[in-house]
């Protein structure tokens, strides 16, 4: 009976092995980014070799695959957190800050490519990994290119993935402002059995109104009512409200306006329009942080979730 037994105990405790060796290479990795900061060059080079790919080490490639992940998503996480502090140091820059050059993000895609290598089904490595490389500076490379590259390599390994085609197409049309290989991207995924019908709406619509800010808010708003995880659902919602923070601002400058020349003075601060009754209080932004008004001009704060927004609102004084 214990002889019959025996392969799948060690079935089992190869399982759990692999299962700790996961754990401590994590935790080791954890350990080693809070204690050593990552030299910038040779060392972090070494670390995601490419050849690592195929090293015998990585025969548990959706293991491997997942570290990688972790990885990337600590390399991203980290280099926005610096990138966004050194946007706000740089608001009143001593001389010494202001020659420090911008974060790079250069290993981010080589992370990505690394953990969609080793397990080539990853869809979350491809989705998300697309947002991260899209996203503007500070929050991202601002590398629309490499998410492309990064869904077009999805879609060799899936193609009946019609997913990666529309996010294909939101890389075009919000990022790149490409509303003709938007629509493209669009009609090539509803190209694909099973995709929904709206594709092909999105595709006319990006065609007919591309860059209208209307159109920006359907396509949004469909990824946010289709979005099957909570970062693409929290990514659009972000998307939205910097949409509804424009029309705000719009609005209050054409307030600010009419009050300046109403009376013939520039217009310094909130109180002098919440005293004239032009506005109850202090304005805030969808996301909760009070608009700044300065020499008349109504901005986002820069201490705003929301910040920097995509689009700029219309000029001041514009009807």
């Amino acid at each position: 009976m214990s002889a019959r037994r025996s392969p799948i105990v060690s079935g089992v405790a190869a399982v759990a092995a692999i299962a700790v060796l996961f754990a401590v290479a994590v935790w080791l990795q954890t350990l080693r980014d809070r204690r050593y900061q990552l030299a910038s060059s040779d060392e972090e080079t070494l670390y995601l070799s490419r050849r690592a790919t195929s090293r015998i080490v990585f025969s548990q490639r959706p293991l491997a695959s997942d570290l990688y992940w972790i990885r990337a998503i600590q390399y991203y996480g980290g280099h926005t957190k610096d990138a966004t502090a050194r946007v706000d140091d740089a608001l009143e820059p001593p001389p010494a800050l202001a020659a420090r050059a911008p974060v790079a993000f250069d290993l981010l895609y080589p992370l990505l490519d690394i953990t969609t290598t080793l397990d080539p089904r990853f869809n979350i490595a491809y989705r998300f990994g697309s947002i991260f490389l899209s996203e503007t500076y500070p929050h991202g490379p601002g590398r629309p290119d490499q998410a492309v590259a990064l869904l077009e390599k999805g879609l060799s390994a899936m193609p009946d993935k019609w997913q990666y085609w529309q996010d294909i197409g939101f890389v075009y049309y919000w990022n790149v402002h490409d509303y003709v290989k938007a629509a493209d991207a669009f009609n090539r995924g509803a190209d694909v059995p099973g995709a929904p019908w709206w594709l092909r709406s999105l595709a006319a619509t990006t065609l007919a109104k591309g860059g209208d800010r209307g159109a920006s808010r359907l396509l949004w708003q469909q990824l946010y009512d289709t979005a099957n995880n909570e970062y693409a659902r929290n990514a659009a919602r972000t998307k939205l409200q910097q949409l509804d923070a424009i029309e705000i601002i719009e609005q209050l400058q054409r307030a600010v306006d009419a009050f300046a020349a109403r009376t013939g003075a520039p217009v310094t601060s909130w109180r002098m329009l919440v005293e004239a009754g032009v506005v109850r209080g202090i304005p805030l932004d969808p996301a909760g942080a009070p608009y700044d008004l300065v020499s008349s001009h109504v901005q986002l704060s820069t201490q705003s979730p929301l910040f920097p927004l995509p689009i700029e609102p219309a000029a001041r004084g514009a009807t």
